[in-house]
């Protein structure tokens, strides 16, 4: 249980929802830190300075630990807690190790009840009103736009949530109004009362004369007019954790595909079942939102041993032990895997979706969305939707590969889909 931290005056608020959230929050707060010291400070910390040169020799098992923490004490993360238990279950754990990071968190059940959200946000007014600057992850919540139409901070940063970034950044350099990729149709009631909190909430993520607005992004983007743009080379992740150790086999990355009603359920299957055989797979990393119903039948059809990271997918490849190739169907780890596992041997590779897997409900955009997120994958290999027509890699080799060090984003891409 994380109890709730005091509110102090912090000069940083940070409103995450979900794990991958939190992560990125932690990404950014250690690169705030390392740009906040000067190139010889990164290089040796604070002890390390006041030694000579015998007392800073380490064994590699002491480098392996990562350097000191450098989180800077004014930063609080406030968790806006949703429903879903593997969500909270994996919210948990990235609270504590936000905690042992140095930072206050605030855990908040923002939607426990009738009252929670008026209880929530009066709590909350107070601090908003003092922060100096705003950090979010999801741009399109309509409780984190309802907050930032309290704050008057003429900093905020925008933290990666999958698509909730990519489709911030595109809709904000086209000037259209915040609208999630996968949603379909006309905006409904709520949609037209909300309408004025959201305007209130996208001028507030307009950088202008008074207002900075940072995206800290481990995507390929471009920067629209005014807001900066900061790799994200998941150097937190691979300071902290790992090197992983590799197993002698292949590992599927699940998707949420299905639940949000983009994917049909049975083509679906077919296609872990196609991916399985092809590559040798053995374990299936479940999303934390996908279905009990549908994660038994991958078990019991399929046959692959169902795995539920405590953690984001990042943490779980980097701490190990992970097979030497991961395949994933397009989804955001495309992009961040081969970051938080540079130098590993490990190989991502990602799998089309055919567009007959579609459902009828899925949005127009869903399939030049989903093409996208697979086209603008670095460092990875791209397998198509039917049976792949490369062979498995023999059991227990490590695919050769070329990994480019962590770099800037990139050139303009399309949006991400949720991890």
């Amino acid at each position: 249980m994380v109890s709730a931290a005091p509110l102090a005056p912090p000069a940083t608020l940070a409103f995450v929802e979900s794990p991958v959230q939190l992560l990125n929050v932690l990404e950014w707060a250690y690169a705030d830190a390392q740009r906040a010291q000067g190139p010889d400070q990164r290089a040796q910390s604070p002890d390390q300075r006041a030694q000579g040169p015998d007392q800073r020799a380490q064994s590699p098992d002491q480098r392996a630990q990562g350097p000191e923490a450098t989180a800077p004490q004014d930063l609080t993360v406030v968790v806006l807690s949703p429903h879903d238990p593997m969500t909270r279950g994996q919210l948990r754990r990235m609270a504590e190790l936000a905690r042992d990071e140095g930072f206050a968190v605030r855990w908040e059940d923002a939607r426990g009840g009738a009252g929670a959200p008026v209880k929530t946000i009066s709590g909350l007014r107070g601090p908003l009103r003092r922060a100096a600057r705003i950090v979010i992850g999801d741009p399109f919540s309509r409780y984190v736009q309802l907050l930032l139409t309290l704050t008057r901070a003429k900093d905020l940063v925008v933290v990666d949530d999958g698509t909730a970034t990519m489709e911030f950044i595109s809709q904000l350099a086209k000037g259209e109004p915040l609208v999630r990729w996968h949603r379909r149709g006309n905006r409904g009631p709520r949609d037209m009362v909300f309408a004025p909190v959201s305007a209130t909430a996208r001028r507030r993520l307009t950088p202008g004369a008074k207002r900075r607005v940072e995206v800290f992004s481990s995507m390929p983007v471009e920067a629209p007019d005014g807001v900066t743009i900061t790799a994200n080379d998941f150097a937190w992740t691979r300071a902290r954790f790992g090197p992983p150790r590799l197993t002698g086999g292949t590992d599927l990355v699940g998707t949420s595909l299905v639940e949000t009603g983009v994917v049909d359920l049975e083509r679906y299957l077919e296609a872990v079942g196609s991916l399985t055989r092809a590559h040798g797979a053995t374990r299936y990393f479940a999303h934390r939102r996908e279905s009990a119903e549908k994660l038994h039948r991958v078990s019991a059809e399929v046959g692959l041993e169902i795995v539920r990271p405590d953690l984001p997918l990042e943490l779980i490849a980097r701490r190990g032990p992970i097979g030497h190739t991961i395949v994933s169907f397009p989804s955001t780890v495309v992009h961040t895997l081969p970051l938080a596992l540079v130098g590993t041997g490990v190989q991502v590779a990602v799998c089309d979706v055919d567009p007959a897997w579609l459902t009828s409900n899925a949005s127009p955009r869903a399939q030049g969305f989903l093409s996208g997120v697979t086209g603008t994958a670095r460092d990875v290999r791209r397998l198509n939707s039917g049976p792949p027509t490369d062979p498995a890699p023999p059991k227990g080799s490590v695919p050769p590969r070329d990994p480019a060090p962590p770099g800037s984003p990139g050139s303009p891409a399309a949006p991400v889909a949720a991890s």
